[in-house]
């Protein structure tokens, strides 16, 4: 069934007020499907549908909406029906949602949380936006040392609905001090009288609040964890990190750079979702940026129109230069803001770094150079008549190929690492800032060597 048939289908039901069937044709569905629906699908049947899902599934969908959808759903719903969903929750969507809704829709959320809702949200929003404590929840289940399996697994019962996930469970002290963890698994391969203490796991990996949130979620990637405990500076432990907000960081992560190498603000919202102004106001800021900075390039040029036209078809081979240059340097760049992303590389690394991008910079430069020779003197000579296009000439374009190209690569690979050391985001050194820093030094080398050879 297409989605055209499937929103033709919903509407007709709905239309014909087959409710019952209607409901359950839903809950065939996953609660990520039915969201992706409600997209979709005016405010009145969206209330209609999320109306007739059983609780747990109406959390689940409600979770995985957009934030517009949320926000026109909460418009939508009375207070009773609103502390409800809040209530069903987790704290970490709670604060998710509390983030991401204007002030007026904040204020009745948090009126009708209950009081140790709005506590707890109120300090995890504490945490910096970039923190490991801004994506942990409180909800995790804490085992005592002394229990017994049997205890464990009554406690379990009693705790379970209540919480995020209960594969993982933490051991911790008197003083709430992380001390151990034990696996659902290892809880139900040992007897009911064996003690916590001698079964559970006491070298653990954990992250302290203040953690950068995506290195932090690279550690349940690199170990595979379904969930990462996260403590104070006393070592007390205060929450844990889930694999599916672990996913949902580096997603955002991931876009974020994709968005600052295009020379683009990073925007949450889906490019079909967003208006012109909204494209506009994320994209002109660059523009502008790389506008004024291309002045650079300009100045160059004019510095030398006077010499240019005597020997005019030296302009011929600036645009190959220019693109050459910027191309390698991108190259170079993307390739280690990918390693920094994917904890590869370090600042300590910068010299083995440049080391092989020297090497590859050599190899690439001077398979351009003799490529580029060839066409220039069988192409632009010989083929299209130049006779200003001489050998020399060729030589010059080819030998300031050579340097832009290793040049491009030095300074691709080190200006995302340095940028990383001194607090700057690596994605911002990428291709778009490091293309005019080529570019204008491509030109200065350019004219330097035209100027050698060609008494320029």
């Amino acid at each position: 069934m297409t989605d055209r048939e499937l929103l033709e289908k919903i509407a007709s039901l709905i239309q014909e007020k087959k409710f019952s069937f209607l409901r359950n044709f839903m809950l065939e569905m996953q609660a990520v499907d039915i969201s992706e629906i409600f997209e979709d699908l005016t405010i009145e049947e969206t209330v209609i549908i999320y109306r007739l899902l059983p609780k747990q599934a109406a959390t689940d969908v409600f979770v995985n909406m957009s934030t517009e959808k949320q926000e026109e759903l909460i418009n939508s719903f009375s207070d009773y029906e609103l502390k409800q969903v809040i209530d069903d929750l987790y704290v970490d969507d709670t604060v998710d949602l509390i983030e991401e809704m204007p002030a007026t829709v904040v204020k009745r959320i948090l009126r009708n949380a209950s009081p140790q809702t709005r506590q707890t949200v109120n300090e995890l929003l504490k945490y910096p936006e970039t923190s490991a404590g801004s994506i942990m929840t409180t909800e995790y289940v804490s085992l005592k040392q002394s229990m017994t399996v049997g205890e464990a697994f009554a406690h379990l019962r009693k705790v379970a609905l209540d919480k995020e996930t209960v594969y993982t469970c933490y051991v911790t002290d008197f003083k709430r001090q992380l001390i151990g963890l034990v696996t659902v698994k290892d809880l139900l391969s040992s007897n009911d009288d064996a003690i916590i203490e001698d079964i559970m796991e006491q070298n653990v990996i954990y992250a302290y609040t203040l953690d950068d949130r995506e290195q932090v979620s690279r550690l349940l990637d690199k170990y595979s964890y379904l969930a990462l405990p996260v403590v104070d500076n006393e070592q007390r432990l205060v929450g844990i990190i889930t694999v599916d907000d672990a996913i949902e960081v580096l997603h955002e992560e991931t876009e974020e750079d994709f968005a600052k190498m295009a020379a683009i603000t990073p925007t949450e919202k889906p490019y079909l979702r967003m208006g012109v102004l909204d494209i506009w106001k994320s994209r002109i800021p660059w523009l502008l940026i790389l506008m004024i900075s291309a002045t650079f390039t300009g100045i160059i040029i004019s510095g030398f129109e006077s010499a240019l036209q005597g020997l005019a078809v030296l302009t011929i081979f600036i645009p190959m230069l220019m693109d050459t240059g910027g191309n390698s340097g991108s190259q170079a760049s993307v390739t280690v803001i990918r390693g920094i992303s994917l904890g590869e590389i370090e600042f300590k690394d910068v010299l083995k770094v440049m080391w092989k991008e020297f090497r590859v910079s050599i190899l690439c430069g001077v398979a351009l150079s003799v490529t580029a020779f060839f066409k220039i003197i069988l192409i632009d000579r010989l083929l299209m008549g130049n006779e200003d296009v001489t050998v020399t000439v060729a030589a010059v374009v080819c030998i300031t190929l050579l340097f832009t190209v290793f040049v491009a690569k030095l300074i691709g690979c080190t200006l995302p690492v340095i940028a990383k050391k001194i607090g700057f985001d690596p994605a911002v050194m990428a291709s778009p800032f490091i293309t005019t820093i080529v570019d204008a030094i491509s030109l200065l080398v350019y004219f330097g060597v035209a100027s050698s050879f060609l008494n320029f």
